[in-house]
């Protein structure tokens, strides 16, 4: 049985909308966040070195990396949904916004976390690092534009992939009404609801 290894507010959220999509049968195993640091318990070391997730297992494999983690489960469960095909016109759109998310899009939010966390001792970093959030936050306004997905017509893994970046944007969010509108319809979808039934409470969604 695929097992997905599902930290609290954290990125393994995604994959939990993601199996919801495509239908799959899966366990969920459960970690919870240190307090007041909220830091990855140790458990999950036992399950992958890097002690962070999403990992999930899948008979013989275990598989990091989020979007790793989408990659095979829509190869190995999405029966051609979710991906474009090899060699049409959207295909390497896909393959960039997929590596976008968190190649591109995530750093910049991470920074603004940790220079939060510093107070006084990261503000000389603070309007650079808020800088490169509208930088990203403009482009992915201008490239999603009115359309419903990132890319064609139908939902794919890049959205499951970007969607968590608008998440963890938040208020920042506000000034750019295609990617409010996006998320929210995201938020709205049957699949991405039970995933937060079955995943429990989400810090990230946005208020």
């Amino acid at each position: 049985m695929l097992k997905v290894h599902h930290l609290n507010n954290s990125r393994s959220q995604r994959i939990l909308w993601l199996l919801e999509e495509l239908g799959a049968p899966y366990e969920i195993v459960h970690y919870t966040r240190g307090t007041p640091i909220p830091l990855a318990p140790p458990e999950l070391k036992a399950v992958h070195p890097l002690g962070k997730s999403p990992v999930i297992t899948d008979g013989n494999k275990t598989i990091a990396e989020s979007g790793a983690i989408v990659e095979y489960l829509i190869d190995t469960y999405g029966k051609g949904r979710f991906k474009p095909k090899a060699g049409s016109g959207d295909y390497w759109k896909y393959i960039e916004w997929m590596h976008y998310g968190e190649g591109s899009a995530m750093l910049p939010l991470l920074l603004a976390l940790y220079t939060n966390m510093l107070g006084e001792a990261g503000a000389a970093l603070k309007p650079r690092v808020d800088g490169e959030i509208a930088n990203n936050l403009s482009y992915m306004e201008s490239a999603l534009g009115h359309r419903e997905f990132f890319v064609g017509q139908e939902l794919t893994g890049a959205d499951i992939q970007l969607l968590f970046v608008l998440e963890a944007a938040g208020a920042r969010l506000d000034p750019y009404p295609n990617l409010v509108k996006y998320r929210t319809r995201m938020q709205a979808r049957p699949a991405y609801k039970r995933g937060i039934e079955k995943g429990g409470p989400y810090a990230l969604m946005s208020r």
